[in-house]
């Protein structure tokens, strides 16, 4: 289980397969902004929240100059199946061993209903256009996150 990011620290890199059978790198979207947000299961309640919000931001966001990427331990064809039956907009991708999320701090120990669990800890990052980090939250909630986000980059507005 990884150390927690904090703003200043450089983004570490990965290399993911996303719903479509591709690979996405991260170094390779240098130059722009990047939200790299990390959530635990696909199709359910607060992550269908989550990433429909992201994707209802998404012109937005990418007016702004930002890229949406999603995290989760999800297979690809699982990912496929939840962009196909919401509709999203967004890039996601998927870390079976949580390799990825434990390098950034967001699979460990965490409260699950009053008791002390190990899993996907939901967490958001932005990596600037150089590759640091400018903004890192971790057990952040699903619901109303994206317009906290918004409001923290100075988005208020579509």
């Amino acid at each position: 289980m990884g150390e927690r990011l904090a703003v200043g620290d450089k983004a570490p890199d990965f290399t993911l397969t996303d719903d479509t059978g591709g690979q996405v790198t991260l170094s390779d979207l240098r130059g722009g902004s990047v939200i790299v947000y990390v959530y635990p299961a696909a199709m359910t309640p607060g992550c269908t929240t989550q990433a429909c919000d992201f994707t209802e931001s998404l012109d937005g966001l990418r007016a702004a100059g930002y890229v949406v990427i999603g995290v989760s331990p999800d297979s690809p064809a699982k990912l496929a199946k939840f962009r196909e039956k919401e509709g999203l907009g967004i890039v996601l991708l998927s870390d079976p061993d949580k390799a990825v999320m434990a390098r950034w701090g967001a699979f460990g120990e965490k409260m699950l209903y009053g008791k002390k669990v190990t899993g996907v800890i939901r967490s958001t990052f932005v990596v600037g256009p150089d590759g640091v980090l400018t903004h890192a939250w971790y057990n952040v909630k699903a619901t109303g996150h994206v317009a906290k986000l918004r409001r923290d980059l100075g988005l208020d507005k579509d």
